[in-house]
């Protein structure tokens, strides 16, 4: 057949049409890199996100024994206040959310559409981000001391303004903590919003909120959206803030927080409520779905002069800084208690605090560690934030791609840092990731994934859709297209996202405290653990040194990415097109895009961007790529190898819940019998070791611990880790509790409770000292004490040891408690130390806590005081154990444990004097009511007590 025949529609019986037409059709595009990132992205999620969470939600379908049920389902919802807890959760981070949106628009309005002074509006962006360079752990901490009975502000005002516990407090700290997010959100959204028509508008003649709603609140609806959801889930899943200032508002997060961390951690309950957390995820997704058709991209910004109106620039003006004032004044205190003797007792100035901080060789060690984890964390997310974003942003990969990473971006955001850290427990214990620097970054970058995955989506998104085009049609691939187009035009969202990543792994703690090991430990950590041996003038100033760490960072960002648009428009003006193919290239593709004036000078190579000789670019390329070659191996070297020491030296590893006192005990004993530098010891709360030992079980990094006694009998009972104590040469009294202490463990300290009192808030209140529990059942401490709930914490468990001794858990037992934790209303502390804070900070003028840290305060001429109750003074102990890892047992760990417990029982004996050992007699601060309840200290004595403490909070609560 001729091809004029084909021409006129003719053709052969066996010759299709569509092979005919076949050049006719466009190809595909092919898009291997792209689908290459979506596989690296789906390959990590899969490993980090996915695995570990599935082992959460397996864990929420099975008993201790392992057998699949829905007994822990059926146990969670039968609890009233988990309900309780699900809508105040709801009601609060809703609330907060809805304000930290409204705040972060206004100050991002102010910013990018009123004719404000320049530096003001640096002054806005650079405040409004204030807040999220400090750990929220010491939030709860910055609202009691500004707000609280004997705050700094409410010394300014001379009474206080507000009840700062429950609904009021969690709503203050949630916005404060939100807030920030929601503004670099909004604020970043807000430079891809092209502002000529806001112009056209006006000129138009619209009126100004038609012109305002047309022109800012549509183009960033879903924006806003993303703000609102990201900022409801963190406040929804944090639990540093209540613990603080939650009082008897329950919130979610505290239930998770009991049930896996409490004073009877139960992985399975928590991995229920864990689940629980998760199903709104589900409604996020559909939301961010049905929001992104209302997307808007522009081919280009317009750099226009905004319509001048004084009295929209003086009200946004003057709103910012109301906001700004009020949400930084929370964090005064941190400024001024680091440079005073004792708040609110002695206000003398001093650098004590900070000289003794700097003077600590291991302060120096864990501020190094933060640093490393922080800059890998924010290199690595970055790229990875930054592929992700390339996926769904700049590709035509089929919408079900890119759909899946907007998911487990929604998905992240639901899930609790404190999750995550368990469910990394649970995948990773005893892999090589295990006790390295490289767990905690993976953590970092999953944990806050989201953030910067939607800011980096939002600046992608907003670029021209056709440069990939244009640069295809002038000869460049796609990786250069990325690279000396793309990436420069979101360089300054990149640096955002460095720096949200950066300052994020530096304040981060709820996933990282069970990570960290005796080389990882990070500053937060160690907050952590002062903040359960009640040094809370070492934590203010410990996030002091964050702070100023993470405003050096901020400052080196921001000048960064300083407003660069008269330089983009000179080059613009003097960018020329250097060859016919460009130029052919540039009028092919005119009518639906265009370069930027960087890229295209970038390009083509102008006086500012001068393109080097091809020799030049290779000895360039070359050098660059030898240089981050060897830098990675370096820092991935480093990541995996600084816990290697310790193996390859031959120290033990020696983990630990103990106080101070009783860490410079051990060490004196080692010491003194030939162990120096053989060792180091790594403290934690007690909480957080006893969630590592009861998931990690015999891949614990530790070679010995030190940890209180129910929980060490509790991991034996679950995991038999611990070997035989060998080297132990002293008898235990006869107590019922010791006499009967198993091989595996021998006692180290006794823990005894007694009543403490703010001798000048107690004549404040003119009241008369109380000499017992029944005292403090009395209506008259109504508001003024405190006590530890047992359900979050051990340390409660000593008053409820006490009361059911003396008085039995009937009705008269039933009836001091509740009417003890009627008195103490949102003073009822998750934390052992909540009181000791509490009554320090002149919150309340009695509390219970434990003996010692009273004494010491005493001691220091502090207005505290200790009653022994008439009740008598209960104690839980501490005990030695020695990990057993077989044929890897330290034999030189079993001769420390002796030395502990052998020699260095003298000197614990100072601080602690309650006698364990036969041939030890009380020193003369031994209490005089010294008691031991007549029962082992069991887990199953301790779930009994807990149930009635239980049943007296609710009643004490009327629920």
């Amino acid at each position: 057949m001729s091809v004029e025949s084909i021409q006129a529609g003719k053709q052969l019986p066996n010759i299709r049409p569509e092979i005919v037409n076949y050049e006719r059709r466009p190809r595909a595009p092919k898009q291997t890199e792209l689908w290459t990132l979506l596989a690296i992205v789906a390959v990590c999620f899969a490993a980090f996100l996915v695995v570990p969470m599935v082992l959460v939600i397996i864990r929420s379908f099975t008993t201790a024994s392992g057998a699949a049920t829905l007994s822990n389902y059926a146990a969670v919802l039968s609890r009233p206040e988990f309900t309780r807890s699900i809508t105040n959760s709801l009601a609060v981070s809703a609330t907060s959310a809805l304000v930290a949106v409204l705040l972060a628009f206004l100050l991002a309005y102010t910013i990018n559409c009123t004719n404000v002074p320049a530096g003001f509006k640096k002054a806005v962006a650079l405040l409004a981000q204030l807040p999220m360079l400090l750990p929220t752990i010491t939030y709860g901490f910055a609202i009691i001391y500004s707000f609280g009975k004997q705050g700094l502000i409410t010394r300014l005002f001379g009474h206080q303004l507000f009840d700062i516990y429950g609904f009021n407090g969690l709503l203050m700290g949630y916005v404060i903590y939100t807030l920030p997010t929601c503004f670099l959100l909004i604020n970043n959204s807000f430079q891809f919003v092209d502002k000529k028509f806001i112009i056209v508008s006006h000129i138009m003649g619209d009126k100004p909120f038609t012109t305002f709603l047309n022109t800012v609140l549509r183009p960033l609806i879903g924006t806003r959206a993303v703000a609102f959801i990201q900022s409801f889930f963190l406040a929804f899943t944090d639990y540093g803030i209540p613990t603080s200032v939650g009082g008897e508002y329950d919130v979610l997060a505290m239930t998770l927080f009991n049930q896996m961390l409490g004073s009877i951690p139960n992985f399975n309950r928590g991995a229920v409520i864990a689940v629980f957390m998760l199903i709104p995820s589900i409604i996020s997704i559909i939301l961010m779905t049905v929001l992104e058709r209302f997307a808007i991209r522009y081919k280009q910004i317009s750099q226009v002069e905004l319509p001048k109106g004084k009295r929209r620039d003086w009200a946004c003006g003057i709103a910012s800084v109301v906001v700004l004032v009020c949400t930084l004044s929370v964090f005064a205190v941190i400024l001024l208690i680091p440079f005073v003797t004792e708040w609110p007792f002695n206000v003398a100035p001093t650098f004590s605090h900070i000289t003794n901080m700097f003077t600590d060789s291991e302060l120096t060690q864990v501020f190094t560690n933060s640093l490393y984890v922080a800059v890998m964390t924010a290199i690595v997310g970055c790229l990875f934030a930054y592929a992700a974003g390339l996926v769904t942003s700049r590709s035509k990969l089929p919408n079900w791609a890119k759909r899946s990473v907007d998911a487990i971006s929604a998905i992240i955001n639901t899930v609790p840092g404190m999750v995550l850290g368990i469910a990394f427990l649970f995948a990773f214990s005893g892999s090589s990731l295990q006790n390295t620097f490289w767990i905690l970054i993976i953590a970092n970058i999953i944990h806050y994934f989201a953030t910067p995955y939607q800011m980096i989506k939002d600046s992608l998104s907003k670029m021209n859709a056709g440069w990939e085009t244009t640069a295809k049609l002038m000869g460049d691939n796609w990786i250069k297209t990325i690279v000396r187009v793309v990436t420069p035009n979101a360089w300054p969202t990149i640096l955002q996202v460095f720096g949200y990543y950066f300052v994020n792994a530096m304040v981060t703690i709820s996933a990282v405290v069970f990570l960290t090991g005796a080389r990882t430990q990070v500053i937060t950590t160690k907050i952590s653990a002062l903040q359960h041996i009640a040094k809370f003038d070492d934590v203010f100033v410990l996030s002091l040194l964050i702070l100023v760490t993470n405003l050096v960072v901020k400052g080196v960002i921001a000048f960064a990415t300083r407003d660069r648009s008269a330089e983009r428009a000179k080059v613009a003006a003097r960018a020329t097109v250097k060859t016919p193919q460009l130029a052919a290239a540039r009028s092919t593709v005119a009518a639906d895009t265009r370069l930027t004036a960087a890229a295209q000078a970038a390009h083509t190579g102008t006086p500012d961007f001068p393109l080097p000789t091809s020799g030049n670019r290779k000895a360039r390329n070359a050098f660059t790529a030898g240089l981050s070659a060897v830098l990675a191996v370096l820092l991935v070297g480093f990541g995996f190898g600084a816990t290697a020491t310790a193996s390859t030296n031959g120290q033990v590893v020696i983990y630990t819940n103990a106080d101070d006192e009783a860490v410079v005990a051990f060490q004196h004993a080692l010491d003194n019998n030939g162990f120096k530098n053989q060792y180091i010891i790594q403290s934690f709360g007690t909480s957080e070791l006893g969630g590592k030992m009861l998931a990690e079980g015999k891949a614990l990094e530790a070679d010995m611990l030190t940890m209180s006694s129910y929980y060490v009998d509790s991991a034996q009972d679950r995991n038999h880790m611990f070997a035989d104590l060998t080297d132990v040469h002293s008898k235990l009294l006869g107590t019922s509790e010791n006499s009967k202490a198993p091989a595996y463990r021998s006692p180290t300290t006794a823990q005894e409770g007694a009543i403490i009192v703010n001798t000048t808030a107690l004549k404040e209140a003119g009241v008369p000292e109380p000499k017992s529990f029944n005292d403090l059942a009395d209506p008259q401490y109504k508001g003024l004490i405190s006590v530890p709930d047992m359900e979050g914490s051990s340390t409660g468990w000593l008053m409820i040891q006490a009361i059911a001794d003396a008085y039995g858990t009937g009705d008269e037992g039933k009836q001091i408690l509740t009417s003890i934790y009627r008195n103490a209303g949102p003073h009822l502390e998750q934390s052992g130390s909540g009181p000791l804070k509490a009554v320090r900070s002149g919150e309340v003028a009695i509390g219970f806590g434990l003996r010692h840290q009273a004494v010491a305060d005493k001691k220091k001429g502090l207005p505290i005081d200790y009653v022994d109750p008439e009740e008598g003074n209960y104690s839980l102990t501490e005990s030695v154990a020695v990990l057993d890892k077989g044929a890897k047992t330290s034999p030189k760990a079993q001769k420390m444990a002796g030395v502990i417990i052998d020699e260095g029982r003298k000197e614990l004996l100072k601080t602690y004097p309650t006698p364990l050992h036969q041939g030890e007699k009380a020193p003369a601060n031994a209490s005089k009511r010294s008691k031991t309840f007549p029962k082992p200290l069991t887990v199953d004595l301790l779930q009994e007590h807990q149930d009635f403490s239980s049943e007296c909070k609710r009643l004490a609560q009327g629920k």
